[in-house]
């Protein structure tokens, strides 16, 4: 009889941390993106300086732990998968696709936690500094717009990740065989290349502009989800 403690219930047991610690993550992701960030434009200063100091520490506290459970107990899905009795090749269809989600869903946690969270500190410390009566910390703002570009970014990402998480076990034919040598090489460069656009450009340069908006980031999103849809469907190795 099945247990939870088996090799299949300990894999259940991860797939539901997975779930839950993902649900908080990228719905703490989206509040701060679709709900904050446009509220904040039209809020006065002392509106935006007391969620600074009250919300957003909690809030922050809530993403970045989901982020980082998320992504634990995401790769420990993976290692399970690829070993054991019944283990998954890790150049097969279902490995090509959730793979090239968990790409994605790395770079995210990475940008909350060596990117958004370090920037947001200051941010937070120096909305506490003006609020006892002192001087703004003077990069604050600057870090406080580079967090804001990483947080689009993964919001972009969260798209086809989950899209590709999803393909792993409901469109396996997308992948064919699984994956070649090309296949990795266009789809990183591409993901590479629009995780340097968003961490790396400095904020406000042109090739940014699409995800100044709400509604350009999901646009982006999307896009990118089609183009990385296509790019899997050529390159892989197709079913005889």
């Amino acid at each position: 009889m099945p247990t939870l403690f088996d090799h299949d219930g300990i894999h259940f047991l991860l797939r539901w941390l997975h779930f839950f610690a993902g649900i908080t993550w990228i719905g703490m992701l989206y509040y701060f993106n679709f709900v904050q960030t446009p509220f904040f434009k039209g809020a006065d200063g002392a509106v935006r300086s007391g969620m600074i100091r009250g919300v957003v520490p909690t809030a922050l506290w809530w993403f970045r732990w989901g982020a980082m459970f998320t992504f634990l107990s995401g790769v420990a899905m993976i290692m399970m998968k690829s070993h054991g009795e019944h283990a998954t090749p890790w150049g097969g269809a279902y490995m090509t696709l959730i793979l090239t989600g968990a790409v994605m869903g790395t770079l995210m946690w990475f940008n909350v936690w060596f990117i958004i969270w370090p920037a947001q500190k200051v941010v937070i410390a120096s909305a506490e500094r003006v609020a006892g009566g002192g001087e703004p910390i003077p990069e604050a703002a600057a870090l406080g717009a580079r967090a804001g570009m990483a947080s689009r970014t993964n919001t972009l990402f969260s798209l086809p990740m989950l899209f590709f998480m999803g393909a792993a076990s409901h469109l396996q034919g997308l992948a064919g065989l699984g994956a070649t040598t090309v296949f990795w090489i266009i789809t990183l460069a591409i993901i590479g290349l629009i995780e340097i656009n968003g961490v790396v450009m400095k904020p406000g340069s042109p090739s940014q502009k699409l995800l100044t908006s709400v509604g350009g980031t999901i646009g982006f999103g999307i896009v990118l989800t089609i183009v990385l849809y296509v790019v899997t469907g050529v390159f892989c190795q197709p079913i005889p």
